[in-house]
């Protein structure tokens, strides 16, 4: 593994110069434009503070950026992490989300050096829409709070809501408008200004120069301390045996998210930048990475589309984009720490609230329901609402168990057509002998969900004199399948009536064989090697 890292550098670097250096300045400067604002959205929304998102996003940056798998990958706080992080604080405390990324850290390493990293690709591509949009809705709803200026109690979005039913819900006008300001301008925010400056950077500057000048009645950021490390970190009389067994669930949510996440968009970037992520070393990154983070203060990190995006399109050449970026919110939260303790809490609202509705993959669900694929509009439904109402392990759990059903329903339906013999096609002429023959064209897996029809149709072929099995499209057979064959060749013994198999797949034939050694039992090559076979012998 260590090996492979080095000569990844050593390719990377390869012909490394000043010109190349610009380039990555200038990408890392954009990276944390793009970072910033986010970075501190996505600290507030995971139920920790501003502070420690930056934290996390320049920690992060250094670290996962270091050993990532591919020059491209920017890491730091996501909206994903965040939405399953607010439970997660609301029940367990920071330390509980601190030790849980630790855990969490503990399992990504594990999971790259066991070389796991091609585990995503088992996961049906509905299931992983499902849960970003499932996700997506999380974030939103998870700003109310902020947007309106009311208050809400409860470990999880659904217990939240439910709770302004006794809490009332007294809306603050001026954050709302606030708020509402800054996702209009977001929207409407022209594309080709967005390469120079970023929108939600420009609303969260704006709205706190708003702040800072007319003092409104609404809810800032508060105190961001000027250091990189925070006061709630992780301590280490938090680790005992009962802390451990309460985060272990968390964690592995944690972890699974992480994996996915970052694999993901080592997927996409590597298209982009024409470069494949090393995706054993990715983890290996993400994990050392969520290793160090909780002793800092920082919350789970992963590998961030957004960001990384920006990385290859501003011109990244090599990983020092990805750490240049780091030190440059390292910087801006030393000088402009005071100035952004002032950020108004509805602006960071707005940003999210834009960022979970872009998280969502329109393009893949427009694909789904134009082409109407049920099972991919179902298993997308499924894994949303179960990630809304429960969690991400168990949605995602559901929806891989959802798509190995449809899977196997879909693989049962085998295709069993019965027809008679052409003998003008054969060019042979037609024999009385072989008037009670026909062909028998088997098509799809025979395994134990297909046996019932398997059995059904040959039960209805009991009176011809002989059948001749076409089994080329039959790619498997499992025990069940076999036995139905079985079962028949002893009562087609019975009764007199010959069967004969052709066109066997390798696999299926391996598994017959022993029934062509029976009396009135044969097999070729071909249906038409088979006629003519026949014909030979009956005339």
């Amino acid at each position: 593994m260590f090996k492979k890292y080095v000569f990844l550098l050593k390719e990377e670097f390869t012909g490394y110069d000043f010109s190349k250096f610009q380039k990555d300045l200038l990408a890392g400067i954009t990276v944390a434009a793009v970072a910033l604002p986010l970075a501190l959205a996505f600290g507030v929304s995971s139920g920790a503070n501003a502070a420690a998102g930056l934290i996390t996003a320049v920690i992060a940056g250094l670290v996962i950026g270091s050993l990532s798998g591919g020059f491209y990958q920017i890491s730091g706080p996501t909206g994903a992490m965040a939405a399953i992080l607010m439970s997660i604080a609301a029940t367990q405390g920071m330390q509980g989300v601190l030790l849980a990324t630790f855990l969490a850290g503990i399992l990504l390493f594990l999971a790259g050096i066991l070389r796991l990293g091609t585990l995503t690709s088992f996961i049906p591509a509905p299931v992983i829409t499902g849960f970003t949009s499932g996700i997506a809705i999380i974030i939103a709803l998870g700003q109310v709070d902020n947007l309106f200026g009311v208050h809400s109690e409860g470990a999880n979005v659904i217990e939240k809501l439910s709770s302004y039913h006794t809490l009332g819900f007294p809306v603050n006008i001026a954050s709302f408008l606030m708020g509402f300001v800054v996702i209009v301008g977001m929207i409407l925010y022209p594309k080709k200004w967005a390469a120079k400056v970023p929108s939600s950077l420009l609303a969260i500057i704006l709205t706190t120069v708003v702040m800072l000048l007319f003092k409104l009645p609404i809810a800032i950021v508060g105190k961001i301390p000027q250091t990189l490390i925070s006061s709630d970190r992780l301590m280490i009389d938090a680790f005992n045996l009962s802390a451990l067994k309460e985060v272990m669930v968390p964690a592995i949510s944690i972890a699974l998210l992480g994996m996915v996440e970052s694999l993901l968009c080592g997927a996409s970037a590597g298209r982009m930048a024409n470069k494949p992520l090393d995706s054993n070393q990715e983890l290996v990154a993400q994990g050392i990475g969520n290793l160090v983070l909780p002793f800092f203060g920082g919350i789970p990190a992963t590998a961030a589309i957004a960001r990384t995006s920006v990385a290859i399109k501003s011109g990244a050449q090599t990983r020092l984009a990805g750490i240049i970026h780091a030190f440059v919110l390292f910087l801006s939260m030393i000088v402009f720490a005071p100035i952004m303790s002032n950020i108004p809490m509805p602006a960071l609202a707005g940003v999210l609230i834009v960022t979970a509705w872009r998280m969502n993959e329109w393009s893949t669900i427009k694909t789904l329901v134009a082409n109407k694929y049920w099972s991919g509009i179902l298993l997308f439904g499924l894994t949303m609402v179960c990630t809304v109402i429960f969690d991400l392990s168990i949605a995602i759990v559901i929806g891989i168990i959802g798509g190995c059903i449809f899977f196997v329903v879909k693989s049962a339906a085998i295709t069993i057509s019965v027809e008679t013999i052409d003998w003008q096609r054969m060019d042979l002429p037609e024999t009385k002998k072989l008037e009670n023959w026909t062909v028998v064209y088997i098509s799809g897996p025979l395994f134990f969900m297909s046996a019932e029809k398997l059995k059904n149709k040959l039960a209805q072929l009991n009176h011809k004199d002989g059948l001749i099995f076409s089994m080329r499209g039959v790619p498997s057979i499992d025990l069940t399948a076999k036995a139905v064959f079985e079962e028949f060749q002893e009562k087609a013994e019975s009764r007199g009536q010959t069967i004969i198999y052709t066109s066997l797949q390798p696999e299926v034939e391996k598994q017959l064989q022993h029934l062509w050694k029976k009396e009135g039992t044969e097999q070729h090559q071909t249906v038409a090697h088979a006629l003519s076979a026949l014909h030979e012998q009956y005339t």
